[in-house]
């Protein structure tokens, strides 16, 4: 990706060999998918060690990592093992889950909000708690999710065996006939309370004791810290930390604002493109995010299929860009779908920042943010189907927005597609990766010959097993589809080949 590093441009890494690792949510064959379990979020955290899903239904999912160094046992031949490359692969586990956000209803403007999940994204923890922001189409909320014990009190003095009669202890040792003095003292005992020169036997009283505080067990609470609402009139698209991890920025179609962790009822509107007129509206923003080590900048995407870069230190409005990424159409190319399938459905910075990963409909560009004249790369995704864009604008399928992710070293960025497909591209110079997988235990039973690198196309995709009740689409090649089944949402882990992916309500993890 480096272009003077003349070792990669020589040698371009091989290809990966994917591999299945995991499924959570797998679903028997036949059964029916309940609207509110599919997955609308998938997100790591910075160090790989967790993993964050959000639903229709508003919860989110947590995960643990399970085979990390952290997670292992103590003994010295344990740790050893670490230190020894292994081939084991990243395994999770179920850690918790709560519910994020709840349907809510607009009185004044009759809008239903409905509960969905939009975003997820980690933020730093601290104290051994994890730290998460979520969203749904309105609203934003931090959450704190903490492990805590739960604590008895044992050893106590009060016997639980015997009985309380009347207030007072029934004692089998306690005899009727016992004398006692007239302050309630009595002569069998061997010292006197009265007495200014007392002191403890030697021994202690044994039948005196503290009460112990003893913690039998541990679990875990998620806690809403902070509520960030009433801020967009429209729906929010996207959320991104800033890394200063004080800040983070929200964004709908028309605006973004700055907020402060901190801070719940105020932010700052820090991109505007609502005009004054509605009916002059030519652009809508689509994703947002911050870039990863200056705080200051921050890139986002539109459905005219351009991307902004924006520097915050020019004015508290940036309403004007400090780089603009577009790549020019050829001339006499335009035609009705132009514009929607320019549209550019997810942004992400890699993570030297110094590259930017976008998606529109039919393809993946890589740009490097010191050349805003045309992507350094561009894969195309789907192409076989862009004779069929008719078909897909009929059924909405053309307003599809996948996401996209890059590798934690920067040489293979990945993306969906329909039939619960996805694919994996390599970037490096020189390099002619091209993998198609299928969300499924067997990732590579769709694995077609890919092309010379240049082309980037898809030749051929045999359908095996088809959910939906849609007829499939099948070009003059024999290339079928189901626009019932697409995958959207996937993340690569953020130091190694790994990578989760939701097919509806499951969620299937991949290593290499």
């Amino acid at each position: 990706m480096n272009g003077g590093d003349e070792v990669v441009a020589a040698h371009p890494p091989q290809p990966l060999e994917w591999k299945f690792s995991q499924v959570f949510g797998e679903r028997t064959a036949g059964e029916e998918i309940q609207e509110v379990d599919i997955i609308s979020a998938i997100e790591f955290d910075k160090s790989g060690d967790h993993l964050a899903t959000g639903d229709r239904g508003g919860r989110v999912v947590l995960f643990e990592r399970t085979d990390s160094k952290d997670q292992l046992g103590g003994s010295r031949r344990d740790l050893e093992r670490v230190d020894y490359p292994i081939s084991r692969h990243p395994e999770f586990r179920y850690k918790t889950e709560f519910q994020s956000h709840e349907p809510e209803f607009d009185y004044l403007k009759s809008l239903e909000i409905e509960e969905k999940i939009n975003k997820i994204r980690w933020c730093q923890t601290a104290n051994g708690a994890l730290f998460l922001l979520s969203t749904n189409d309105k609203t934003i909320k931090f959450w704190k999710v903490q492990e805590k014990k739960i604590k008895k009190i044992s050893q106590m003095n009060v016997d639980p065996s015997k009985a309380l009669r009347n207030g007072s202890l029934a004692s089998s040792s306690s005899s009727s006939n016992t004398k006692h003095l007239e302050n309630g003292g009595s002569p069998e005992r061997s010292f006197s309370f009265l007495s200014n020169d007392f002191s403890f036997p030697s021994g202690g009283i044994p039948s005196l004791h503290l009460p112990a505080v003893t913690s039998h067990e541990t679990s875990l609470v998620a806690r809403c810290r902070r509520v960030y609402a009433h801020a967009h009139d429209y729906h929010i698209n996207s959320i991104s930390n800033n890394s200063d991890g004080e800040t983070f920025i929200s964004a709908d179609d028309l605006r973004i604002n700055l907020w402060n962790l901190e801070i719940s009822n105020q932010s700052f509107n820090i991109v505007d493109v609502k005009p004054a007129n509605m009916e002059d509206l030519t652009e809508v923003i689509t994703s947002a995010e911050f870039h990863p080590t200056h705080c200051n900048m921050l890139a986002y995407s539109s459905s005219k299929g351009c991307i902004r870069l924006i520097d915050m230190r020019q004015s508290a409005l940036c309403d004007s860009h400090a780089k603009l990424f577009e790549e020019q159409e050829p001339v006499g190319s335009r035609s009705f779908f132009t514009e929607i399938i320019a549209s550019i459905s997810d942004i992400k910075f890699g993570k030297d920042g110094r590259h930017i990963l976008s998606r529109d409909y039919m393809t993946l560009k890589l740009w490097d943010i010191n050349m805003d004249s045309r992507p350094v790369a561009t894969f195309q995704v789907h192409e076989y189907l862009r004779p069929r864009l008719c078909d897909l604008y009929e059924n909405d399928s053309i307003f599809d927005k996948f996401e996209c992710c890059l590798s934690g070293d920067g040489l293979r960025v990945a993306t969906g597609s329909y039939s619960n497909l996805f694919r994996v591209f390599g970037v490096a110079p020189g390099s002619n990766e091209a993998t198609t997988l299928e969300a499924s235990k067997n990732p590579m039973r769709r694995q077609v010959q890919t092309p010379s690198r240049p082309s980037r196309s898809l030749s051929s995709i045999t359908r095996v097993v088809r959910r939906g009740a849609e007829s499939p689409v099948v070009d003059a090649n024999g290339n079928s589809f189901d626009s019932t089944t697409k995958l959207l949402h996937l993340a690569w882990h953020p130091s190694e080949n790994s990578i989760a992916c939701a097919a509806a309500n499951s969620l299937y993890m991949y290593y290499a």
